[in-house]
């Protein structure tokens, strides 16, 4: 398995990373052994990695993951990956310690390379609560919504955001952007969008500025995961260690709801959110109070997670059109539109 080694996880590389990130003294990695088959996506790979090291290296960890991208033909990078790029640079120095894997290098792409990270290895400390696409238990959805509202606190209606972090949607964009994605569903799965629903998405579309004026006063905003599934949570084994949440691609700046509505109302069947939504709402309020955020009171947390509900519509529409699957979009579409049937969200179109 060595030899799949790609040339960036050789020891001089993996030394001067770490010990640029304070993990090496002045020991250095004498060896790389990779501890398991590479996982490969579409447009990154994973290596989880085994390291050796001679010389002072008490602090340094044993095992690392390297994710990155891929190469085409020419040897060139396919995909820069400037989100999760990003988020390693500039954001998540700002988050408390322990909310997200440590990591120890991130390189963006050049025109002959492509980009990096070398991460802390969670695989012996943490934990997925559960496989998909089973929900966790009720305590362990207690420690997520918790370490979400940590996240959330941290970067809470910061000054950058918008300026040098991240950017403002345009709804105009949007709007374009989505209606044509609607098109492409409507002409290949129109038969499964009865007309009512076309009718609530033209709505959407049509209220699109109105509704978008929650983020026009900067207030109340946040950086959001994205794609805050519970798969995406890893819990410690002990409890001396925090939730770590992982794969920060999909970030952005929004109403923390978003990643709450994302998490129950996307996922979560009727049943299962009448018994724990609101007790789970309730749990992250008084978290982010924890955490110092006043001014944000429990109704106004209630009206962002209504619409962000209705927002969601839009989700399995966008997978479906990117090529998600089936079981996954299909899914989705159910359950998002009976969490706006029973939160009443359509009465916020007018």
């Amino acid at each position: 398995m060595t030899n799949a080694l790609p040339p960036i996880a050789g020891t001089v590389h993996l030394t001067d990373a770490l010990r640029a990130a304070g993990a090496l003294d002045t020991g250095r990695v004498r060896g790389v052994a990779l501890m398991a088959p590479p996982i490969k996506k579409l447009r990154s790979q994973s290596f989880r990695l085994r390291l050796d090291y001679e010389g002072k290296a008490e602090a340094a960890p044993a095992s690392v993951i390297l994710k990155t991208g891929h190469l085409d033909d020419a040897g060139r990078p396919i995909y820069s990956n400037p989100f999760e790029i990003a988020f390693y640079r500039d954001i998540a120095p700002v988050l408390p310690a322990g909310s997200v894997p440590r990591c120890f290098d991130v390189t963006e792409a050049a025109e002959t390379s492509t980009w990096r990270l070398l991460l802390e290895d969670l695989t012996e400390t943490h934990f997925v609560a559960t496989e998909w696409p089973l929900p966790p238990a009720t305590a362990h959805c207690g420690q997520i919504v918790q370490a979400l509202a940590r996240i959330h606190a941290a970067w809470w209606d910061d000054a950058r955001l918008g300026v040098t972090v991240g950017r403002w949607r345009d709804e105009a964009i949007w709007a374009k952007e989505f209606s044509a994605a609607l098109a492409r569903f409507t002409e290949r799965f129109g038969h499964l969008l009865p007309a009512e629903r076309h009718e609530l998405y033209q709505q959407l579309i049509d209220r699109a500025p109105a509704l978008s004026t929650r983020h026009h006063g900067r207030r109340n905003l946040t950086v959001i995961h994205g794609d805050a599934h519970v798969w995406n949570f890893f819990l410690p084994h002990d409890g001396h260690e925090t939730v770590r949440l992982l794969d920060w691609e999909s970030w952005n700046i929004a109403p923390p709801t978003d990643d709450l509505a994302y998490m129950m109302a996307m996922l979560w069947y009727p049943d299962r959110r009448h018994r724990l939504e609101q007790p789970l709402l309730d749990h992250y309020h008084a978290a982010l109070a924890a955490c110092g955020i006043d001014g944000y009171d429990r109704k106004a947390l209630a009206d962002d997670y209504r619409l962000s509900v209705l927002w969601l519509i839009t989700r399995p529409i966008w997978q479906a059109t990117h090529g998600i699957g089936a079981r996954v979009w299909w899914n989705n579409l159910e359950r998002i539109f009976l969490a706006v049937d029973d939160l009443g969200c359509r009465d916020l179109l007018g």
